[in-house]
């Protein structure tokens, strides 16, 4: 561009004195100056970086790419809430008669007298031991009873699930009480033994928000729910404890605490 301009100005120049003012143009040649670009320079230094431009339109989305390799397996999760108890299971049949045994030795000639008056002796020692063993298992081993149930304190801690299995294999469950009179007995029991609260047999480990005895049947018109309760704090709460004013809370099934077993006196 600047080689053009300085020959458009050099051939008007040569024009004008081809035409005859060649004198008119040397005259005033001292007075007129022409202003020519000069030759291209060397370029410059590079300049700083400019500030970055407005973000352009967001680009079509790529291909979809391949799948990549299989992850390394993560750390294993919390535990699940406890399964439901199982039901007691149907009772089995009846073996084969073995085979009869041998023949005893006979007998001694009986000398009757002197037997039934070991006999009697006997029934005097059985009904002094009934008297014993009912005192023994109302202090000494600290049971409590009603007419039809025998309630036991077991001062080791365990899970509730676990503590359900410790009662039925002794042929009893977790306590149920039912009704107001069986609550206030366990709740004396408890506070004689010190305690401030125990596991009992209900939960809702089946249906959340349902709660259940042990033995599944369901709470029908007694509860003693303290006030609030049940909350299912923390959404771990399936299993219940009584405390030593006699109120129920839901708690944790995975903690552990001691408990009370019932059993029937007709399975005794």
């Amino acid at each position: 561009m600047k080689q053009d301009l300085v020959f458009s100005v050099t051939l008007v120049f040569l024009t004008l004195l081809a035409s005859g003012y060649s004198q008119h143009i040397t005259e005033e040649a001292c007075s007129v100056q022409i202003l020519v670009p000069g030759l291209k320079g060397d370029d410059g230094e590079k300049g700083e970086k400019g500030a970055p431009g407005r973000p352009g339109r967001v680009g079509p989305p790529g291909e979809k790419g391949e799948m990549g390799d299989k992850g390394m397996k993560g750390s294993m999760g919390r535990h699940g809430k406890i399964g439901p108890i199982g039901s007691k299971g149907e009772k089995g049949d009846v073996g084969e008669m073995g085979p009869p045994g041998p023949n005893g030795d006979p007998g001694i000639p009986c000398e009757c007298g002197h037997l039934r008056k070991a006999v009697g002796e006997m029934d005097i020692q059985v009904a002094q031991l009934t008297t014993e063993l009912k005192f023994i298992k109302n202090v000494v081993a600290g049971v409590r009873e009603t007419d039809n149930k025998i309630y036991l304190l077991v001062k080791e801690e365990k899970k509730y699930i676990d503590a359900q299995a410790y009662c039925q294999g002794r042929g009893g469950t977790l306590s149920m009480p039912k009704d107001e009179s069986t609550n206030s007995l366990i709740a004396s029991y408890i506070n004689q033994a010190g305690l401030n609260r125990v596991f009992i047999g209900i939960n809702d480990l089946e249906k959340e928000g349902h709660f259940v005895y042990s033995d599944r049947s369901p709470l029908q018109t007694f509860n003693k729910w303290r006030q609030g309760e049940p909350n299912n704090a923390y959404d771990e709460e399936d299993c219940a404890e009584m405390v030593s004013s006699g109120g129920w809370n839901d708690v944790p099934c995975l903690i552990t605490m001691y408990f009370i077993c019932e059993f029937d006196k007709e399975s005794l």
